[in-house]
């Protein structure tokens, strides 16, 4: 079963293919069944359409076809309607090709900038620290330095 946003995904990739699945006034026969498998196997996402002179509606052919092939109804317009499937076979191939598809990181861009700001003051802050460790230690020295001078001074 497919989350919406997933379905809404799906909806969006299908906008730019051909309708490659037709269904005529015989209606969902073997062969459209067998054709479905075929393309759900070598594509994942198949898109099809229902002719006017069929007598069934796309909604009911959709429903059948997916029942048929164990693929989800992604959606019906129209006369059209589209179709998925997750391929073992596609998913070896992006595997073999370094093309898996990745799940997106959720990102949270109020988070990420307040992240980015925090890490920005750590810098600084280690920068000042630095600045004033360094600046301490030069004044050390110098008093070690000024008080052997006036040992030496002393002694003679």
């Amino acid at each position: 079963m497919l989350t919406s946003k997933e379905r809404a995904e799906l909806r969006a990739q299908a906008n730019s293919l051909e309708t490659t699945l037709m269904v005529g006034k015989e209606g969902v026969t073997d062969a459209v069944i067998a054709e479905a498998e075929n393309q759900l196997t070598a594509r994942e996402l198949v898109k099809g359409k229902v002719l006017e002179n069929a007598m069934l509606t796309p909604r009911e052919v959709s429903d059948a076809i997916c029942e048929a092939t164990g693929a989800d109804g992604v959606s019906v317009v129209g006369t059209k309607f589209v179709i998925y499937r997750f391929s073992e076979k596609l998913q070896q191939e992006r595997n073999q090709t370094g093309r898996a598809k990745r799940k997106p990181e959720k990102v949270n861009p109020v988070r990420k900038g307040a992240q980015a700001r925090r890490q920005a003051a750590k810098k600084v802050r280690e920068q000042r620290n630095e600045y004033f460790r360094q600046q301490a230690l030069e004044k050390s020295i110098e008093r070690s330095r000024e008080k052997k001078l006036r040992q030496l001074e002393r002694e003679q």
